[in-house]
């Protein structure tokens, strides 16, 4: 008798078919979008803008044929943009898999990690450079030095060291790597120093970025956007809860307190705002007061640990000349290793500070409970039930 059983079809994978159209009901107009420009970096035709301004912070079309809400590439089966998202449809299990070949677990509020740890430069000036325990900039320049990278795209300040305006800047060096440590609290589209990178022939790039950004690059490869995601080999994201409109310097900080923000050295968050200023003072701001400069992008972002880099870093908990790093993936770990190994950084438990990780866990899991109920419901996997 012939066995007559076969195999049931394998059923074929939907075709990416999504666009600007939808891109722009989904994401840019429903409150989703972050303002990370990974959109706007992708797109082959260069038909979406983006303005570093307050207020703004947000891609917009620049070609009106069809309207701002839609795309003449688009209906002629451009998908770029769509694919580059890192808040389109299911874009966290997708950079999961790709990441980790695996989604999230509802126990896991702060994404997939392998280690934490605390870790500070060794370097005396570039411990005193950066954030608290300067490990981004101690990151950048060991990756320089050893040909791991070959830029980095950062944030600088306008202006060189004046100002607090925050914008986007290709790092080469570490002279260029120390000119953009430390922390802003307003936004920069760091993505937006692409094209200045591919310009000066760099192929090896390191993205440090907050959370949305640093969701762009999985997210890109996993949907096979094609070249323009190849040049990010390294993502190194930072700890965000929020970020800042630029106005909020002179319509708070300068209005109420006499803050310039050109004398403005340092700032950090430790429960307040913290502020120190050229001539040695030293002024605190309650957060509470600093609420209506949150920027508009951040208001519905479910990511405080930068859960798709490959280091997050953040300086939060009681040990303020340490950074609190997570370890999610293979390279990662790889790089973190080779620095203790070269003696470039020292290293302590995660365990050292447990206020630290129960702090980072706790914020992960507020910032997943702003994730609308109607958006995709994986990225809400976790959430406590509310009682009542």
């Amino acid at each position: 008798m012939t066995d007559t059983m076969t195999e049931p079809p394998v059923a074929k994978k939907e075709r990416w078919s999504y666009q600007w159209k939808e891109l722009f009901s989904e994401v840019i107009t429903s409150g989703l979008c972050t303002g990370c420009a990974g959109c706007v970096i992708s797109c082959p035709h260069d038909v979406i803008g983006y303005k570093h301004e307050p207020g703004a912070y947000k891609p917009f079309h620049l070609e009106e044929e069809l309207g701002l809400d839609n795309c003449v590439h688009g209906e002629k089966g451009c998908t770029s943009c769509t694919r580059a998202c890192p808040r389109f449809r299911t874009w966290e299990d997708e950079a999961d898999e790709h990441l980790h070949g695996r989604t999230r677990q509802s126990g896991e509020m702060a994404g997939i990690f392998k280690d934490i740890l605390l870790v500070r430069a060794k370097d005396d000036h570039v411990y005193e450079a950066g954030q608290d325990g300067g490990l981004v900039s101690a990151i950048l320049i060991w990756c320089l030095d050893n040909n791991v990278i070959d830029g980095a795209l950062v944030s600088m300040l306008e202006g060189g060291t004046s100002g607090w305006k925050a914008k986007p800047g290709v790092a080469t060096n570490r002279d260029e790597v120390l000119a953009g440590a430390g922390s802003r609290y307003t936004y920069s589209a760091n993505t937006m120093a692409y094209d200045e990178a591919v310009e000066k022939g760099l192929s090896n790039l390191a993205l440090v970025g907050m959370s949305c950004q640093t969701s762009i690059a999985p997210v890109m490869w996993n949907r096979k956007i094609g070249k323009v995601s190849k040049p990010i080999k390294l993502n190194i994201g930072l700890l965000c809860s929020k970020s800042f409109d630029d106005s909020m310097f002179d319509e708070l900080f300068l209005l109420k307190y006499g803050l310039a923000k050109d004398d403005i050295v340092k700032m950090n968050i430790k429960g307040v705002f913290q502020v120190w200023m050229r001539n040695g003072d030293y002024h605190e701001i309650n957060l509470k007061e600093c609420h209506a400069w949150t920027r508009e992008g951040c208001t519905h972002c479910p990511d405080f640990a930068a859960e798709h880099a490959d280091i997050s870093t953040g300086g939060i908990g009681n040990e303020t000349d340490w950074t609190l790093t997570i370890v999610r993936t293979d390279l990662g770990r790889a790089v973190i290793e080779a620095m203790i190994n070269d003696g470039v950084i020292e290293t302590r438990p995660g365990d050292d500070d447990p206020g630290a990780v129960a702090l980072m866990h706790r914020l992960a899991e507020k910032s997943r409970a702003r994730w609308p109920e109607w958006a995709n419901g994986s990225v809400r996997v976790g959430i406590s039930e509310k009682k009542g």
